[in-house]
């Protein structure tokens, strides 16, 4: 049976969150997104979504939706495959950049995604045979499924509701935590979360990590590190912006030898995450060659894709660079399967974020909202592709304006 795409639709949605989600880059209330839809000639559907951020890539609603019209839909309607190793051929080579360098990986991995869930689905394959196609060594069944939880994160710029929300999450078994960090008074309250979890940190039950989304410069940020090296942190995401890091790892290391001239003892460096510094593979090979302790958070519709962020995991562990999946605020279980499939075939993921369906969406657009259980547990896939049924009527309600068709 060959896999054909006849038709190709694109849907852009906004759906309001439950809660305002802040942090130091931005705090919206809604959110939007690009669904893509590919159907096959024989009527088997594949939905793919993405979440545009402009300020990490300079990608919006209107450049994705353009660029899914322009670049991609010439390859969308090549798409024949008499075979899945033929169907993965052609969903690979999608182009993470344009010629002239410009990253277009949240758009790639809109389609990526309606491609992969169709042809799974298509030719009844699961994740293990991608994973053998791609000749990841190490990769496959059950990879991080069965051990991993996903973390409480504390994205909320008001202490008493983040104390509330930290009690909650503690009590309802969640062990590993995220806070942002990067707002007036941040310090006050990451204290406070401090306090409340110590014991249970000292003990090993419980983690701790901040994240400043890029809020500080190369020199704050150093002196932040400094000036709280005796906070039991597991990890700072993020500390600088984009294109700092260089800057960054010097001026942390400046800060280093002074305190060491001072103090002859002192903290080790922290684990940094990487987040918005990691899109492309370049990106992570630029990081990995500066050194130091260091993670990659790796979220799937900003990295390009499935297939992307895998090769990305792959490189990390081979480089014994940390490895967190992490999520855009608002996304559907559109994604969240993605992230579930995703730890189906990485092993070896520290963190990982996400599946909080309608606890933070006021509605999901899947029949099922995947939402992790007690302690974060991750939900069980079930069913074929990306393992999620779409609704229709609940595409078109959400819908801003009408949806792109093209007729392939």
């Amino acid at each position: 049976m060959d896999a054909i795409v006849q038709r190709f639709t694109i849907h852009s949605l906004r759906i309001p969150m439950r809660t305002r989600v802040a942090h130091a880059a931005l705090s919206r209330d809604s959110s939007e997104r690009v669904i893509v839809g590919v159907e096959l000639l024989n009527g088997v559907m594949g939905y793919g979504e993405t979440l545009p951020c402009e300020y990490v890539a300079g990608e919006t609603v209107v450049t994705l939706i353009r660029d899914l019209q322009e670049i991609f839909a010439p390859a969308v309607m090549k798409f024949h495959a008499k075979s899945f190793p033929e169907a993965l051929e052609s969903i690979d080579a999608l182009p993470c950049e344009t010629e002239n360098g410009r990253i277009i990986t949240a758009a790639r991995a809109a389609i990526e995604l309606a491609l992969l869930d169709a042809s799974m689905r298509a030719f009844d394959r699961d994740m293990d045979a991608i994973v053998q196609w791609m000749e990841l060594a190490g990769f496959g069944s059950p990879g991080s499924i069965n051990h991993i939880r996903f973390s409480g994160v504390l994205a909320i710029d008001d202490d008493r509701l983040t104390m509330r929300t930290l009690r909650r999450m503690y009590w309802a078994g969640f062990r590993d935590f995220k806070l942002k960090v990067g707002f007036e008074g941040d310090i006050v309250r990451l204290k406070r979360v401090v306090n409340y979890l110590r014991k249970a940190i000292a003990r090993g039950r419980v983690t701790l990590r901040v994240d400043a989304n890029g809020a500080w410069s190369p020199e704050e940020a150093a002196h932040w590190i400094a000036a709280n090296s005796d906070l039991p942190i597991a990890a700072i995401e993020q500390p600088v912006p984009r294109g700092t890091v260089p800057a960054f790892r010097s001026a942390l290391e400046s800060s280093r030898k002074n305190e060491k001239s001072i103090r002859p003892t002192h903290a080790p460096l922290p684990l940094v995450v990487y987040d918005e510094s990691v899109i492309t593979r370049n990106d992570a090979e630029e990081l990995i060659n500066l050194g130091g302790p260091i993670g990659f958070n790796i979220r799937i519709c900003r990295c390009g894709g499935l297939l992307p962020s895998l090769r990305l995991a792959a490189l990390a562990r081979r480089a014994g660079v940390a490895i967190q999946l992490g999520c855009m605020a608002g996304e559907t279980s559109i994604l969240f399967a993605a992230g579930l499939r995703f730890l189906e075939a990485c092993p070896e993921v520290r963190w990982a974020e996400g599946c909080d369906g309608s606890r933070v969406l006021a509605r999901d657009i899947t029949d099922r909202s995947l939402r992790f259980g007690l302690g974060g547990k991750p939900p069980r896939l079930r069913g074929a592709g990306l393992g999620v049924q779409v609704s229709p009527s609940l595409l078109a309600k959400h819908g801003q304006g009408t949806p792109i068709v093209l007729n392939l």
